[in-house]
């Protein structure tokens, strides 16, 4: 079995690029939407937001070419992690950590 995740939707907002003694990394939103009829026969939408996050050359072409709205495919794994707020309390975040970028905006 392999951890891969595969997303096809739009930016969310414009990447967050920092860098860490680690290296640099991007942090962006991507929206997924789901089209289909329930039960009582009506359409719905459903949005997913997801939190991506790249490392290493990926952050190169992020910088250049993703903007909010940009459509977007991305590749990567899943991930998991947790810190502490200013508060002291346990925060959970899921995100995928992307390899593999491709554009489909023009």
């Amino acid at each position: 079995m392999k951890n891969r995740v595969q997303l096809i939707g739009h930016v969310g907002q414009e990447p967050e690029i920092k860098n860490l003694e680690s290296g640099r990394v991007a942090n962006f939103t991507i929206a997924t939407n789901e089209n289909y009829t329930n039960a009582k026969g009506e359409k719905v939408e459903q949005t997913e937001w997801h939190r991506v996050s790249a490392w290493g050359k990926t952050v190169d072409i992020i910088e250049k070419l993703l903007t909010k709205g940009t459509h977007v495919a991305i590749e990567g794994k899943l991930t998991h992690r947790s810190y502490d707020d200013k508060d002291g309390n346990k925060r959970y975040i899921t995100e995928v950590v992307a390899n593999e970028l491709v554009l489909l905006s023009k």
